[in-house]
């Protein structure tokens, strides 16, 4: 399965276009390496995804073509979950 489509498809982010755009942006890693839109994901693969702040860290459960809103947290299992610290202003700002 794409990489866009899984993302989508489990709601890790809500719309393809936007899956595909978080991608060629550099913010999901496939295995600890960059990966495309069109990157395959298997079950067993690892997704670091960057939300602005926030870095999440998922192991890939299982793979369907589509889900319902219950049954996509079952698709992957949360790994890890890490906030970056903002940098401080050195005005206090």
């Amino acid at each position: 399965m794409r990489l866009d489509k899984y993302l989508k498809v489990s709601r890790l982010i809500k719309r393809r276009t936007v899956a595909k755009d978080v991608s060629e942006q550099g913010r999901v890693l496939l295995n600890g390496k960059e990966a495309k839109p069109s990157a395959t994901v298997k079950v067993g693969d690892e997704l670091d995804v960057q939300f602005g702040q926030r870095t999440l860290t998922v192991r890939i459960e299982r793979l369907t073509d589509s889900s319902r809103k219950e049954d996509a947290a079952e698709m992957y299992t949360v790994l890890k979950e890490e906030y970056r610290k903002r940098e401080e202003d050195p005005l206090g700002f």
